[in-house]
């Protein structure tokens, strides 16, 4: 199968199992459930949602698992980017061609749609149709790859160096964090709904 019928094979997986998050999760009576949808499902590459499917996929792991993980780690994702459009942090007014959270739905809603978000993503988790074990196993990756030693750090970072110049070398701990840590994230949800070796684990990681 060629690249591209793939990605919109995974894309079409990924944006199935947030649809099916959402209507579990966050509810649309909710005026904060409903701006956290807006966010949510407004588009988007879906990459570290796609990562986990294909690593999963790969592994001939649990597809049905893979798809929770998918949705809990772009629903993650998703509160990150919310929280990055406010006016305390980058500012923005669009996200994706549409106007971003905070301006659709006013600041205070934007906020706690984000953090609806962050907390439906580990729901999602505790609910995959896995043993415990390894549903203790995804959430502690998706917190730590999401947390203070991860993504959030990547963005302490990012603020600092706005008003200070940043060394490649610096430049290089920001992306890892920023970025990179949920990048990570998502091919570790793969080998976890895959129950894959730790040797495998290690060298796709």
């Amino acid at each position: 199968m060629d690249y591209a019928k793939q990605y919109q094979e995974y894309l079409a997986r990924a944006n199935h199992a947030l649809e099916k998050a959402c209507e579990t999760f966050l509810p649309e009576e909710s005026e904060v459930c409903r701006a956290a949808r807006y966010s949510l499902l407004g588009g988007g590459k879906r990459i570290r949602a796609v990562l986990v499917l294909a690593v999963c996929d790969m592994l001939n792991g649990s597809a049905e698992a893979a798809e929770q993980f998918a949705a809990a780690v772009e629903m993650l994702h998703c509160y990150s980017l919310i929280h990055d459009d406010l006016p305390c942090m980058d500012n923005d007014d669009f996200r994706r061609g549409r106007p971003s959270c905070h301006k659709q739905f006013g600041e205070s809603t934007a906020l706690l749609a984000a953090d609806a978000l962050v907390t439906a993503a580990f729901e999602v988790i505790a609910h995959a149709d896995l043993p415990a074990e390894s549903r203790v196993e995804a959430a502690a990756i998706l917190a730590k790859g999401g947390g203070a030693r991860g993504m959030l750090y990547g963005q302490e970072l990012d603020k600092h160096y706005e008003t200070i110049r940043a060394t490649e070398d610096q430049l290089l701990e920001l992306h890892r964090n920023k970025t990179g840590a949920l990048i990570i994230v998502a091919v570790e949800l793969g080998c976890t709904a895959a129950n894959a070796a730790p040797a495998l684990r290690k060298a796709l990681v």
